[in-house]
């Protein structure tokens, strides 16, 4: 029997993974190096371990500097954020995946077509959108993408009731309704000036996020658009409605766009991937798709 060749598409694999991770993200990207070995031996294939917050970036960034290679994350989606941003530090010259290895993989799970094994041996490479988040403006702008999703309101305190709290489902739900007595609802300034409060603004680019919830029936990840679902300021009930819906039938069908922006009136927390940041007050924000930039597979 003929041993399997190479994938054209990319000369070596890179496995970028936090040894500290919650679901033993070591043990995966071990075993994931040992089927990839057996599988492609011809491929030179290396672990690369992160140390701190922000290093699965500049392991990236370095690894992306040079050849073709395929950066794989064994990770949640805070994980896959760092790696994407670090390859399109470089200028996007590498293919990225993730292997779901973390608390939340809203990515893998809403964008997965096979096994990512398969995908590799294969080598068939796809290309998906990135949302690139833009703060500020002129010479104190900074910018970063998302592959997935750019939350603000109601998504930042949830993602913080989660942590905080113990896990299962159950249990994160349960969280969740407890941010709903204290949840500060967000108000804005449109591009035109006009003014808007909202409980939830989320900008997507998947179907599916915070584990169960289902965000949208009709946006796809490559088509140059994200989809925004908003929940104006209401009573508490209808924020209690809107969530139970998401983790049963679904938001249904949501407006889509290819640019959103606005201008803070107050400091307000976001969440971009999994990672929440803060932004200060009359602070400009810009989102805009920037479509098939992510060569990935899987």
């Amino acid at each position: 029997m003929s041993e399997p060749s190479t994938p054209e598409r990319f000369d070596r694999i890179v496995l970028i993974f936090n040894p500290a991770g919650r679901r033993d993200a070591g043990r995966l990207a071990g075993r994931l190096c040992e089927d990839l070995r057996a599988r492609l031996p011809a491929l030179p294939v290396s672990l690369q371990p992160t140390g701190f917050a922000g290093h699965g970036r500049v392991l990236a960034c370095e690894m992306a500097s040079a050849g073709r290679p395929l950066i794989v994350s064994i990770s949640g989606d805070g994980g896959y954020n760092e790696v994407i941003n670090g390859v399109m530090d470089a200028g996007g010259n590498a293919v990225c995946a993730v292997m779901a290895g973390g608390n939340a993989n809203d990515h893998r799970r809403s964008t997965g077509q096979m096994p990512l094994i398969e995908a590799i041996v294969g080598g068939e490479v796809r290309r998906l959108d990135l949302l690139r988040l833009q703060i500020g403006e002129g010479t104190d702008a900074w910018s970063r993408y998302a592959h997935s999703y750019i939350g603000f309101g109601l998504t930042p305190a949830m993602a913080t009731s989660i942590e905080e709290g113990t896990k299962g489902m159950l249990s994160e739900l349960i969280s969740v309704a407890r941010t709903f007595s204290s949840l500060t609802p967000i108000e804005i300034a449109r591009a035109d000036g006009a003014r808007a409060r909202f409980d939830s603004l989320v900008l997507a680019n998947i179907a599916h996020m915070a584990k169960y919830g289902k965000i949208s029936e009709t946006g796809e990840p490559n088509d140059g658009m994200f989809e925004v679902i908003m929940l104006p300021h209401a009573r508490k009930w209808r924020i209690a409605l809107m969530t139970l819906r998401a983790v049963t039938i679904g938001l249904g069908p949501q407006q889509s766009r290819s640019r959103y922006e606005f201008l803070t009136l107050d400091p307000i927390a976001l969440q971009i991937d999994g990672e929440i940041m803060q932004i200060d007050a009359h602070t400009s924000v810009l989102v805009e798709a920037e479509r098939q930039v992510l060569a990935t597979l899987g």
